[in-house]
């Protein structure tokens, strides 16, 4: 990722345009390359799941186009999930304009080829530290989902098990292969 404009908060950042896909991580614009074809059809595919079960039960939103979550302050960070989901309970009478104050309750990683690790491991510690419940990072590679629940509470599911929603989404059921379909 390489840094760009001088923009170090989350407003700046809101109120930029012609910037493309990039995050602000403790006061630092980063820059991410657009993802690719499969990438965006698996990050629907989970978006619908997720969508299809919470709405059917008015648990709350689901979230996708990399909507900014505001997670740090002085210096700002606001971090953009391939998906997400906020409970009910969560969302403001008024629904913010500019990014959500705070972590989703579930935030979604969809791996790409050229994420580095290190990347990816900063971003789901971000998100837990912020207060997300729980983070998926999907792999297509592997064709794996590693469930983050914590810094030491880690599941990682494979295609042939089932991935569920815990106490985030409780009683939603689906076959980790389904995700990769």
């Amino acid at each position: 990722m390489a840094t760009t404009q001088q923009i170090t908060k989350a407003e700046q950042l809101f109120q930029a345009s012609g910037l493309g896909r990039c995050e602000l991580v403790r006061g630092e614009l980063m820059m991410m390359t657009p993802a690719g074809f499969r990438h965006g059809r698996i990050a629907c595919t989970v978006a619908a799941i997720i969508r299809d079960f919470a709405q059917g039960r008015g648990l709350g939103a689901v979230l996708s186009a990399e909507t900014g979550f505001q997670i740090g302050h002085d210096p700002d960070t606001v971090r953009a999930p391939d998906v997400a989901y906020v409970a009910i309970e969560r969302i403001p009478q008024t629904e913010p304009v500019g990014f959500f104050p705070g972590a989703p309750d579930l935030a979604v990683e969809v791996l790409s080829p050229g994420d580095p690790a290190g990347d990816v491991l900063a971003k789901v510690q971000d998100w837990l530290d912020a207060g997300c419940r729980a983070v998926w990072v999907v792999d297509p590679k592997t064709r794996t989902v590693s469930v983050y629940h914590s810094r030491r509470q880690i599941t990682v599911l494979s295609e042939s098990e089932t991935l569920d929603g815990g106490e985030v989404l409780p009683g939603l059921r689906v076959a980790v292969a389904d995700l990769f379909a």
